[in-house]
């Protein structure tokens, strides 16, 4: 790839293969775990990491680019690939903007390590228990929806800690998967997303150093730590989403101009591609709101992402249907390839955040009052 990523160059060498296997993961329940070992190989993990830290030096919108390119081949693998994605974007921003993260870029970049993240799982509150210790702390908890935890080497997540002069605190830490006390609850049984092989990890008393504390928060408060968050990682994971609805059009049009105009598959093909553009002008809009990460985030762009998630997802959905009806009945086979797409984009819906929490969040942030109700 050169000194510089080349975002087509990737897609245009792994997925056909990808394609191939989509079915094979689905069906079996398997993680995408040859996908996985292909991106190693052609460094994809540390694409988005600068150059002068060793990466490929991607643009942000260029990782999206990618993450919805691999989507149309393989869903499952899109959306894992966006999980680890959307934190280094974070460290990115956070080494641009004199914040802690250059060591985790540099870290990814040496080794191509694969970050796993809790995620929106843990939202305000976070979960499991930090207990002070020498040096540290020794946590307890579970993470559920951990994407990729199976071939993962880096845990991004949090903690609750009960300090004793500040309250009630979530902890934000790193740690090895490979530390002790660190177990896989292999639960991933779903109706889609099957590949994306997020189970839960398990932390029993797994010590966590002082110095890997990256940030200490309120418990149960929003911090200006999700201005940013939800800035950079919500257009990497929609782009997923959007790849899946384009693959899904694109089956349903090659199988429709086939069969011809039955004097209804032209009205539903044009409803399919008009809820597609309105899915791919939202992402469009969604990517510019985090300015190739050249940006300081405020409630208002974590709020403009939140409204363009909702709008995707209702967009992405209302295509995917669109395109099974298109195809008919022969779209219920497995061998079509669209029932897949359709129980995988259902996921959308549980991204941060859902239709109704988005709905409460904006209309008490534009009324004056605390977008997040205590």
């Amino acid at each position: 790839m050169g000194s510089t990523a080349d975002w087509k160059k990737i897609l245009a060498t792994l997925a056909p293969a990808f394609s191939e296997r989509a079915a094979a993961y689905d069906n079996n329940d398997e993680f995408v775990a040859e996908n996985y070992a292909e991106m190693r190989a052609a460094k994809v993990f540390s694409v988005l990491v600068p150059k002068e830290l060793g990466g490929g030096g991607l643009l942000y919108s260029e990782a999206c680019a990618l993450i919805r390119g691999l989507a149309v081949s393989c869903g499952s693998t899109a959306l894992a690939f966006s999980m680890h994605q959307h934190v280094v974007a974070s460290a990115v921003w956070n080494y641009r903007n004199g914040e802690p993260g250059e060591t985790l870029l540099r870290t990814i970049a040496e080794g191509e390590k694969v970050l796993v993240t809790s995620g929106a799982a843990d939202w305000l509150s976070s979960s499991g228990v930090m207990t002070r210790c020498e040096g540290g702390y020794l946590f307890n908890g579970k993470k559920s929806f951990a994407s990729s935890c199976v071939a993962g080497d880096l845990l991004i997540t949090s903690g609750r800690y009960d300090d004793p002069e500040a309250g009630r605190q979530v902890l934000h830490f790193s740690v090895p998967m490979s530390a002790g006390g660190i177990s896989i609850d292999p639960v991933w049984k779903t109706m889609g997303m099957r590949g994306t092989g997020s189970h839960t990890v398990v932390l029993d008393n797994v010590f966590i150093p002082e110095q890997t504390i990256t940030l200490r928060r309120p418990c149960g408060e929003y911090h200006p730590f999700w201005n940013v968050n939800l800035t950079v990682a919500l257009p990497m994971f929609c782009s997923a989403y959007v790849g899946m609805a384009e693959a899904a059009a694109g089956k349903a049009l090659a199988i429709s101009s086939a069969k011809g105009d039955d004097g209804v598959n032209a009205l539903v093909i044009g409803e399919m591609l008009t809820d597609l553009t309105t899915a791919q002008m939202a992402l469009q809009s969604l990517i510019s709101n985090a300015n190739e990460l050249d940006v300081v985030p405020g409630i208002e762009h974590a709020n403009r992402a939140l409204i363009h998630k909702t709008i995707i997802a209702q967009a992405v959905k209302r295509a995917v249907d669109k395109a099974l009806e298109a195809v008919g009945g022969s779209g219920y086979f497995r061998s079509i390839g669209l029932e897949r797409i359709l129980r995988d984009t259902q996921a959308v819906e549980f991204h941060p955040m859902t239709a109704k929490k988005q709905h409460r969040f904006t209309g008490r942030l534009a009324m004056g009052l605390n977008p997040i109700m205590q």
